[in-house]
């Protein structure tokens, strides 16, 4: 008998660190924060989005300019250039100088804010004509992501917004671009095509007119080349300079 109870002590002394061992809980890992910091935003950036959220589509931005704005004289052939950086940063009266042409674009502007603003800033300005030139911020990506049919739709609605007003519409080409350097990798060369071409059928249906810059302008990437831009996307003097007589020569056929 005690033998036996010195057994099952002997026993106990051997198990009793493995049996505490395993009741013991683990330590707690140490917790991680690994997810990377967002960089600081520009001033730029931090006030577009402060005006997306007060102003989507920036109806105050030529609100003042619109009501300065005289009616047309009798026989004055208005144009307004309706578009995103591309026609903001395009000195209108420099390019063509004397002709009475109305510049009303907005940098980083997609086509859903130009929808929401196309009756103040072109319909009630009673152009003869108007030329569209968007497109590519929606394939950026600056209000959220798009389908190619839906940057489609919008450009629909604003040239049948147009024509209901008895406004000629002058659809131009979205602009080569390889790579955006504010939201790099997206790869739009392939759906630039795939718009441009939608928007040449689209206007030959319905009798609106088409102006292809990207042909003129591309480089073997289907981007634009350094020497017409020096960001890859907004083109410098030289490039504006292949625009005008394209763009000039559709507005003489639309007001003729």
């Amino acid at each position: 008998m005690k033998q036996l109870a010195a057994l099952f002590a002997l026993v106990l002394l051997f198990a009793a660190p493995a049996f505490l061992t395993a009741q013991t809980p683990a330590a707690a890992p140490e917790k991680c924060d690994c997810a990377k910091p967002e960089p600081p935003k520009d001033a730029w950036r931090v006030a577009y989005e402060k005006q997306l959220k007060e102003d989507f589509p920036w109806l105050a931005k030529f609100a003042e300019a619109n009501k300065a704005l005289p009616a047309p004289a009798a026989g004055e052939n208005r144009v307004v250039f309706m578009g995103d950086s591309i026609t903001e940063g395009w000195h209108i009266d420099q390019s063509f100088p004397g002709k009475p042409y109305v510049n009303r674009g907005i940098s980083g502007q997609t086509t859903p804010q130009m929808v929401l603003r196309f009756h103040q800033d072109v319909i009630a300005l009673k152009p003869k004509a108007v030329v569209i030139l968007a497109g590519t911020n929606d394939i950026a990506g600056n209000t959220g992501l798009e389908t190619n049919e839906q940057i489609e739709d919008y450009l629909a609605d604003m040239a049948e917004l147009a024509r209901a007003n008895g406004i000629k519409v002058i659809f131009t080409s979205i602009l080569p671009v390889f790579d955006y350097p504010w939201t790099p990798g997206l790869k739009p060369a392939p759906r630039i095509l795939a718009i441009n071409a939608w928007m040449k059928k689209y206007a030959a249906e319905h009798y609106d007119i088409y102006v292809d810059y990207h042909s003129a302008m591309k480089d073997e990437r289907n981007g634009l080349p350094s020497t017409l831009a020096d960001d890859g996307v907004h083109p410098n003097p030289a490039g504006y300079a292949i625009m005008v007589p394209l763009v000039q020569a559709a507005i003489d056929k639309a007001t003729k």
